[in-house]
């Protein structure tokens, strides 16, 4: 699958899951609404029986004070009352009636209605008529005075003011109920408004979004899930697609590797097979050393594939014994002397170690030094400036080696310790190997407990850190 392809699905796959999310997003933002408004309508029709209610008992009262005033028994129906006498009655009695009227609405001043509400009426036609729509979430209330531009009651109290208090705006930041979205007129007719009554929800918006939130939940760990097994996949697929291009490069090194001692030994082969040659016994035997050298160089690139493999099995088995670190980079620096100084370069050791003296596998160990002795040289290619080292740190020795070779990108120290990376160093096979080296490096020191780290930079070389602990058998037992 080419990378177009791959970015074209992750670019198709992100579209579809914002464009899901977007209408998850907008339903629920809908079905809230509709609650919201369903929730308006329920407390406007609510407001309205209360105040029908209020306006009732304040006609009753008015109706007792009228004739309580006038030493008379209250009719059933005053107003049938009066038409009845209308209609019995010259238009002398006509105009007693309307006296009768003006007399009663003295008694229904909207001011003196308004600032003689019972408050146990008022806090219980609240709560009956919201519990009879179903809404039976915490609330606040209070009734506002026009003449006295303040609330006069307030949850169930009556309240003191003194002067104008919406001059104030802290007043109003303190009390909820100047910003309470459900209000209703109280007592008003064609002339005057004394004032209204208001109501606020604390927690309305929590009330309405808990009808959703476990839709909106349950949304979220889902698209939440395919969003990881998504990337989770994404992440997969260009894993899979590295590791397949590492081995092909491993199968074209591989084919370069095997192809020169082949060819190499196909010529050494012909040659001793010559008259000429054959009768020579000197050369004879350098051909031979050729071939045996060839094979030996074969034989050991495929015995790190087979060990490589041994690895990944997890049947090693480790030979641990104590080891002197400084002995063992000693003899490897004596190895890899002879090629770095062929580039003019050197290489310095720096053994500051004290107490260098490890429990671990010297053929393995001695093959991790090597290994990194081999990657700092092949990656410098002119004058090789190569320093290795020691230090003791708490639990074990930590041993580096510093290069001035053309380094790495962070994205080529991310793949560096898979099977068959390489960094790249153009078309050109000048630098040897299957990619298996520091591969193997890897597994060692996590057979050993261990531990390797990296500072690269591109152009100014490498640092390669190891750490071992001093006992092994230790480790095993916790």
């Amino acid at each position: 699958m080419s990378k177009k392809t791959i970015w074209a699905i992750i670019v198709i796959m992100t579209l579809s899951l914002i464009g899901v999310g977007t209408i998850q997003y907008f339903w629920i933002k809908r079905a809230v609404a509709l609650d919201e408004k369903n929730f308006n309508d329920k407390v406007t029709i609510a407001l309205n029986n209360v105040k029908k209610k209020l306006i009732t008992d304040a006609e009753s009262a008015a109706e007792k004070r009228y004739y309580a005033e006038k030493n008379i028994l209250a009719p059933k129906n005053v107003l049938a009352e009066i038409i009845k006498d209308d209609l019995s009655s010259s238009s002398s009695g006509l105009t007693d009636n309307i006296k009768r009227l003006e007399l009663k609405s003295s008694f229904m001043d909207p001011n003196q209605l308004l600032e003689s509400i019972d408050l146990a009426k008022l806090e219980s036609y609240l709560k009956s008529e919201l519990e009879s729509k179903s809404i039976e979430i915490p609330y606040e209330y209070g009734v506002y005075s026009n003449r006295e531009k303040a609330y006069i009651i307030e949850n169930g109290n009556y309240t003191a003011t003194i002067g104008d208090t919406t001059k104030s705006s802290n007043v109003a930041a303190m009390n909820p109920l100047y910003k309470a979205e459900y209000t209703i007129s109280l007592f008003a007719d064609d002339i005057t408004n004394p004032g209204h009554l208001n109501l606020y929800f604390p927690g309305k918006q929590r009330f309405l979004w808990s009808n959703v939130i476990g839709v909106l939940l349950s949304s979220i760990v889902f698209t939440g899930l395919i969003l990881f097994c998504f990337s989770y996949t994404v992440y997969i697929v260009f894993h899979q697609k590295k590791i397949s291009e590492m081995k092909t490069d491993f199968i074209n090194n591989m084919t370069h590797e095997f192809k020169t001692p082949i060819a190499t030994i196909s010529l050494a082969s012909d040659s001793i097979l010559s008259p000429s040659i054959l009768d020579n016994k000197e050369k004879v035997t350098k051909f031979i050393n050729i071939i045996k050298q060839e094979n030996k160089r074969m034989l050991s690139q495929v015995e790190k594939v087979l060990q490589m493999a041994q690895i990944d099995k997890e049947n090693l088995e480790l030979k641990l014994n104590p080891l002197n670190i400084h002995d063992l980079i000693t003899d490897a620096v004596v190895n890899a002397e002879l090629k770095v100084q062929a580039k003019g370069g050197t290489i310095t050791t720096k053994l500051l170690a004290t107490q260098p003296v490890i429990e671990g596998d010297a053929t393995h160990i001695s093959s991790i030094i090597n290994n990194l002795l081999d990657n700092a040289e092949k990656y410098t290619p002119n004058h090789p400036e190569i320093v290795i080292g020691t230090n003791n740190v708490k639990g074990g020795v930590e041993f580096y080696v510093t290069d001035n070779g053309i380094g790495m990108t962070k994205e080529a120290v991310r793949y560096i310790f898979e099977k068959f990376y390489r960094v790249h160093t153009g078309n050109l096979h000048d630098v040897k190997g299957f990619g298996l080296g520091l591969s193997y490096v890897r597994a060692m020191i996590d057979a050993h407990h261990g531990k390797v780290t990296v500072k690269s930079e591109p152009g100014k070389g490498s640092t390669f850190t190891v750490y071992l602990p001093a006992r092994q058998n230790k480790l095993k037992t916790d």
